[in-house]
């Protein structure tokens, strides 16, 4: 395995950040596109649920369709790829049987021992559902999913723009969504910038000192 130096990591994490104009002649290469979409379905969540769906938008009409619901921020229609990373609603008993039918699939375990761990899921969603907590419970798991998209893309190099300005109620409209059972979180712009358009791209990145937000116990 061919892993990136420490160096290598802080410099591809430093060269990110969150474009603002996107160079509209450049597109993601398929096979590019395809490492990212992996990272995506390699996101860790919680118990290994995955209550998420992606919405991957490259059709520009449905782009311009968007993009006044997003005030019309530019990232919508320049960017290469649109994510639309939305959570599942109302999860129920039957997310947790999907679930382990697929470990059962995946792994070749067998279902009755998976009980003890089925229990315990079903346990924590009853809690989660009675305290009217399961639905930003899964809206978390989609910011984890975010996380891994902005990392992957920024070691392969390739600009991304995590956006929560935008109407869910009208993406979940456009794409639709809600028809299946999903509601939309958190949108990602990926790309590549445009360094004339764009002013971010030159300035120094701001973040505090480690010594103000990283304690050591």
């Amino acid at each position: 395995m061919n892993n990136l130096s420490n160096q290598e990591l802080i410099q591809q994490l430093k060269w990110r950040y969150a474009v603002k104009r996107f160079d509209v002649t450049r597109k993601i290469s398929e096979s590019d596109w395809k490492a990212l979409e992996e990272a995506l379905i390699l996101s860790p969540s919680s118990y290994g649920l995955q209550p998420w769906k992606f919405y991957v938008v490259t059709d520009e009409k449905v782009k311009k369709e968007l993009q006044p619901h997003a005030w019309n921020q530019p990232q919508i229609v320049e960017a290469s790829h649109i994510v639309v990373i939305a959570a599942k609603k109302d999860a129920n008993p039957e997310t947790i049987e999907k679930y382990l039918n697929r470990v059962n699939e995946v792994r070749g375990t067998a279902l009755k021992d998976l009980e003890m761990l089925k229990g315990m899921m079903l346990n924590s969603q009853k809690m989660a559902i009675s305290n009217g907590f399961i639905n930003e419970w899964s809206a978390r798991q989609c910011f984890i999913a975010l996380g891994f998209l902005l990392s992957a893309a920024a070691v392969l190099g390739i600009d991304a723009c995590p956006m929560e300005g935008f109407l869910p109620a009208e993406f979940d409209r456009v794409l639709g969504i809600n028809e299946e059972g999903y509601g939309s979180v958190v949108v990602c712009a990926i790309g590549y910038r445009d360094n004339e358009q764009d002013w971010l791209s030159k300035l120094a990145k701001v973040r505090y000192e480690n010594s103000e937000v990283v304690k050591h116990i």
